[in-house]
């Protein structure tokens, strides 16, 4: 394969990427666990920030089950002749989706440029069969399930909010729900941290198993804090393109529909953590929304964000997984692999 030094080389490259990837991530999606609090005024936007960040490295710093599916479930990094190529190619198309989305203030998922990206560098290096499609087919189905859940739970909780609170004073119920929103947005930034970040924590470990310099997908500590930090830094930059579409173009949020979205998708996402299943942040979050709005009136969510949602949704996976196989080609070509 290659000689210790241009090992040790191609691992910096590969950890360089996802340390990137992951700050990129950070400032992605920031707006899934502050959007609603700043929407409402709960906090305002320096705060929610800082509190985000930090809620982040903790959640990021506590779990690794989400980590080794993504270094295992896909494919098997020992058997992968060429494993931090396919790394690098796969890191560089979920860099370049990340960017492009950002820039359009859309709320793709990370995840599914990820997951898309790694399967077909995969597949461009080793062939259709390289892929563990059991494995790659449970973390989609975790994907595709997880906003339908999301949706139906965050119309449950709002209507069970509208019933308990039918006659409360409108005033005094927002003041209520506005102090509630700070502890839910922080539960909702340290969920976003217990999954996300360890995204890039799997994929910096099954580099490091495709390069022979560990035997397992344990992953180490020194990668457990480099992407905490890197995704509790990108999040302190803040997204504010994609804040304004989660926070004000799905629907008028008022504090006890902020509450109810934020409680909803936390919940999923800390369910999916300890299963061990990445599902998409943005995806549950923006899902939890609409079902919240659906409660209150179908006519109160704006169907044609939430449409283009859903579009972005849908061709990432096949986009990311092009675009990488893409990238691997080039490489492969240019390095003679």
């Amino acid at each position: 394969m290659f000689g210790f030094d241009a090992t040790i080389l191609l691992i910096a490259l590969v950890v360089v990427l996802a340390l990137s990837f992951d700050f990129i991530n950070g400032f992605h999606d920031t707006a899934n666990s502050i959007a609603t609090s700043i929407s409402t005024k709960a906090l305002t936007p320096r705060t929610a920030i800082m509190m985000s960040a930090f809620m982040n490295l903790l959640g990021a710093m506590l779990f690794t089950g989400v980590a080794k599916t993504i270094g295992g479930s896909i494919a098997d990094p020992l058997k992968l002749e060429h494993g931090m190529y396919i790394v690098a190619a796969a890191l560089i198309s979920g860099i370049a989706w990340n960017l492009i989305t950002w820039y359009y203030g859309i709320p793709s998922s990370s995840s599914h440029a990820l997951i898309g990206s790694l399967a077909g560098a995969v597949i461009a290096a080793a062939g259709i069969n390289a892929v563990n499609y059991k494995g790659f087919f449970t973390i989609v189905e975790a994907l595709i399930l997880s906003p339908i859940i999301a949706f139906t739970v965050g119309f449950l909780v709002m209507t069970l909010i509208r019933f308990i609170f039918k006659n409360a004073h409108p005033a005094k119920l927002n003041r209520r729900f506005r102090l509630l929103q700070i502890f839910t947005a922080a539960w909702q930034a340290f969920s976003h941290g217990t999954n996300d970040a360890q995204k890039s924590m799997g994929i910096i470990t099954f580099a490091l198993v495709a390069g022979g310099l560990q035997p397992n997908l344990e992953v180490p500590f020194w990668v457990k804090i480099s992407c905490a930090l890197a995704m509790a830094l990108g999040t302190s930059v803040g997204g504010w393109k994609i804040i304004k579409t989660v926070g004000t173009r799905i629907i008028k949020l008022e504090p006890s529909n902020g509450f109810a979205a934020d409680f909803s998708s936390a919940f999923i996402i800390i369910m999916a953590t300890y299963l061990h299943l990445p599902v998409s942040t943005t995806h549950v979050i923006s899902s939890s929304i609409m079902g919240v709005g659906s409660a209150k009136r179908v006519s109160a969510v704006k169907w044609d964000t939430g449409l283009k949602m859903v579009m972005a949704w849908v061709i990432t996976l096949p986009i990311t997984m092009f675009f990488a196989g893409f990238i691997y080609w080039v490489m492969a070509g240019i390095l003679n692999l």
